[in-house]
């Protein structure tokens, strides 16, 4: 007879990320060069559990889906609508790559670009992660080239990588970011970071043709408002300080 268990998993730390929120996250990892630190919680920040681990160009991660307004007993969706689909036509969940599953679990495979010990506990500088800041990491494991990697695998509805929009940047936008990188709130590799995440098009897919209406996309501590044109180009078109008073 199989039962219906429920597990639980210790987290071994959490990833820092210039995005807070999952709007302008890259859909999948490596579609960005985003770059992230995993810092680690003791005990699994000892060092020598980390030995061997630089031979490594890369790594898989296996976290949680921590922003998820779902409980144990949120019921259990079996279809979801994947903005490849245009967000419109539903399919199996386990189908999908969602981040509405029934553990809340995601998997990803990242660069490795950088082994860290401060005090004598570790740091991993990762680059292409798909996860918002504050992620819980459940587990890591180094990605092996010979069996992870499947060329002439079939990958259904999400075969090829997705079309990337040409971003224009608006006077007023280049105006504000000469003076964020002035302010040291933002560096020129940011702003690189933030067309390429926008060029990914994170609008709902719902919402693809409406020309001018505006998005925005948090990095850091700057909101990056941007629209469709009517040529079908994205402009962004400020970035501002976040104002945190209440």
């Amino acid at each position: 007879m199989i039962n219906n268990q429920t597990l639980t998993f210790p987290i071994i730390g959490y990833l820092h990320s210039p995005l807070t929120q999952k709007f302008g996250l890259p859909r999948q990892p490596n579609l960005v060069n985003l770059a992230g630190v995993i810092e680690f919680v003791p005990t699994f920040d000892n060092p020598s559990a980390f030995d061997g681990l630089q031979a490594f160009s890369h790594i898989w991660l296996l976290w949680q889906f921590h922003q998820n307004k779902t409980t144990a007993d949120t019921p259990f969706r079996p279809q979801v609508r994947p903005p490849r689909l245009g967000g419109n036509e539903k399919i199996g969940v386990f189908a999908t790559r969602s981040m509405y599953r029934p553990a809340n679990i995601g998997l990803s495979v990242v660069q490795l670009s950088q082994i860290e010990i401060v005090e004598n506990r570790v740091k991993l500088h990762i680059i292409g992660a798909d996860l918002v800041d504050g992620t819980p990491i459940i587990d890591i494991k180094p990605y092996i080239a010979y069996s992870d990697s499947l060329p002439h695998a079939v990958s259904g509805f999400a075969s090829e990588k997705p079309v990337l929009k040409t971003v224009q940047i608006s006077k007023n936008a280049e105006q504000n970011f000469t003076n964020l990188v002035y302010q040291n709130l933002l560096t020129k590799n940011d702003i690189t970071t933030i067309r390429e995440l926008i060029a990914q098009d994170p609008r709902p897919a719902y919402r693809k043709n409406e020309i001018h209406r505006e998005f925005i996309l948090k990095y850091q501590q700057v909101d990056i408002r941007f629209c469709l044109l009517e040529n079908g180009d994205l402009q962004i078109l400020s970035a501002v300080k976040i104002d945190n008073k209440i």
